[in-house]
């Protein structure tokens, strides 16, 4: 049988790491991406003594230079990249009258561009072998809006919509597209980074919330694992809300 290849970008701690692992829980091997390569030694390491098959890559997701030599480098290593996970993101908490030109830029380059370059990258490999998984991580904020955030909540309702357009695109060549939008996520990076930052106390935030708990990064992989499965190739297009039902469709 052949071992499918996923490449998770963003995968060195956090929500990316999660679905990293989880993903090789399921025999894919994983080209684990995230700024530099020593970065991502934890969770190669994580992968490798569980039994799984990981690589560890180094790029910046706005850089098409460094993705696509990445890239390049997890094919010759693992083979063609069929699963990615566009986990890669920055986020930003600048009241709407204090942006400037350089900071829009500089998210929309990691959060749109970013996802944009990752799958032009891997995109040959999926057609070629008729089959391919996008799972583009965006955030709730991308459905909700947020105080101070416009230029992370916009770029991730850019993703949204870019999955969209995925979906239909990419369809006749057995390829799916799907987004999970994380909603009141603890453990990763930007949310102990921003913790303080918050509007809502963690008690009233989970008194708000249907299932009464803060979400973990394994809720987020768990999802994520689902629509790379092989049974899961007539959901395309789609937002999948991880959110313990803080926004309800």
């Amino acid at each position: 049988m052949t071992v499918k290849v996923a490449l998770v970008t963003g995968a060195a701690a956090g929500i990316g790491a999660a679905c990293a692992k989880r993903l090789a829980q399921d025999g894919i091997a994983i080209g684990v991406l995230d700024l530099d390569e020593e970065r991502c030694a934890e969770t190669v390491a994580a992968i490798k003594s569980a039994g799984g098959t990981a690589v560890a890559l180094g790029a910046d997701v706005s850089n098409r230079e460094q993705v696509f030599a990445a890239v390049a480098k997890l094919r010759d290593a693992l083979g063609p990249v069929t699963i990615v996970v566009n986990n890669a993101g920055v986020t930003d908490f600048t009241p709407f009258e204090e942006v400037t030109d350089e900071l829009w830029d500089f998210v929309y380059a990691v959060n749109v561009r970013g996802p944009m370059i990752v799958t032009q990258a891997v995109l040959p490999d999926m057609k070629a072998a008729h089959w391919g998984r996008i799972v583009n991580i965006s955030s709730s904020s991308a459905q909700t809006g947020a105080i101070n955030m416009i230029t992370y909540s916009s770029s991730k309702g850019a993703i949204v919509t870019m999955t969209r357009s995925m979906a239909q695109e990419f369809g006749p060549h057995g390829i799916t597209a799907n987004n999970i939008p994380p909603g009141s996520v603890m453990g990763t990076i930007m949310s102990e980074a921003n913790r303080d930052r918050f509007q809502i106390p963690t008690e009233t935030l989970l008194a708000s919330l249907p299932v009464r708990r803060l979400g973990e990064p394994s809720d987020i992989a768990n999802a994520c694992a689902w629509l790379c499965l092989e049974e899961s190739s007539y959901v395309t297009g789609q937002t999948i809300g991880v959110n313990g039902g803080r926004v309800v469709t």
